[in-house]
């Protein structure tokens, strides 16, 4: 049965985008992975109170006032504790990755799963360029170190710049979705309307990531996204988007952002696992079991540490319209 109207589906079309409302639950989807996140801040705040990096464990708090305070206390830009996929350079064997249960039930709810069929078939593939994101307010994140778009503003970009060219003619859909309230004021998504029929515009390294050069940009003014949980955002991987700043004091805007894709075509990111989410053809290969998935990303994160960082991308700083 479709899901999509077809008002929306034209959108998505001409557009490049489309946001489905009422796709998924707050209780059952959404408050499990909130359990889990709560537990695992309990063990990285204890851990840090003992090793004197912060002076107290802040048991009192809720969620995000304890996940504020301790990140502005320890100075510590605490996302890879919380994500879903290995980062892109210096992978070590002990490299945090939360590839836990509430988190694949998540990607492998069927409702969602009833969306994507709707958008790109019954043969389905999770790609492995998939991200859970903690917008801190600008405030509580660390200017030291690495810079980070999970935690942080995410400049301009399409998704298919963000993965290598042997998945430039992959039919790669991009879901997107918030767990908590995304606003304004919180740094919701905006996109660019129609850019995706441009094609695949340069990408130019940056301290804040992959960015589309000023330049290159359409002069179309961004059409901002603010969203309420349960809500599911599609993109094609050629809409050009990016985020706004986390402008509150008191807020952390949690999101996953997902990518599906018919079964058998390349991912864009060879060196991370996905896996067959659903096939009505070959029922027999759907990983259905959250620690088979966990024990993919432990095995790619084995094989990464032990080799030179691969490539993820296709641009260079100093090249082209990147000099």
């Amino acid at each position: 049965m479709p899901i999509l109207t077809p008002t929306q589906r034209e959108q998505f079309e001409t557009q490049g985008y489309v946001v489905v409302e009422g796709v998924l639950d707050a209780e059952k989807d959404f408050a499990p992975v909130l359990s889990d996140f709560a537990q695992l801040l309990d063990g990285i705040s204890h851990a840090l109170f003992f090793g004197g990096r912060i002076a107290s464990a802040y048991e009192d708090l809720p969620f995000t006032n304890r996940f504020i305070q301790v990140s502005t206390e320890s100075g510590l830009n605490l996302i890879q504790e919380f994500e879903i996929s290995l980062p892109q350079s210096g992978v070590k064997l002990d490299t945090p990755i939360h590839a836990c249960p509430a988190a694949f039930r998540l990607l492998t709810t069927p409702r969602l799963l009833d969306l994507i069929e709707d958008m790109i078939g019954p043969e389905i593939y999770s790609n492995p360029v998939q991200h859970v994101r903690m917008k801190l307010p600008k405030r509580a994140v660390a200017t030291s170190g690495t810079y980070s778009g999970l935690i942080s503003q995410v400049p301009w970009h399409q998704d298919n710049g963000v993965i290598l060219p042997e998945a430039d003619e992959s039919k790669i859909l991009t879901v997107w979705f918030p767990v908590t309230p995304s606003t304004l004021e919180n740094g919701c998504l905006q996109v660019i309307p129609g850019s995706h029929r441009r094609g695949l515009i340069a990408h130019c390294p940056a301290q804040k990531g992959l960015t589309i050069p000023d330049g290159l940009l359409p002069e179309q003014k961004p059409v901002p996204l603010p969203m309420n949980p349960g809500s599911v955002l599609l993109m094609t991987s050629r809409t050009i988007h990016s985020s706004l700043e986390n402008r509150t004091e008191n807020e952390v805007r949690i999101s996953f952002d997902l990518r599906y894709e018919p079964v058998g075509q390349p991912t864009g990111r060879p060196m991370f696992p996905g896996f067959v989410a659903r096939s009505k053809a070959h029922p027999e290969t759907v990983v259905k079991d959250a620690a088979a998935w966990e024990a993919l990303w432990h095995q790619a994160r084995t094989l990464l540490a032990r080799q030179s960082d691969p490539t993820f991308n296709r641009w260079h700083a100093g090249v082209g319209v990147c000099a």
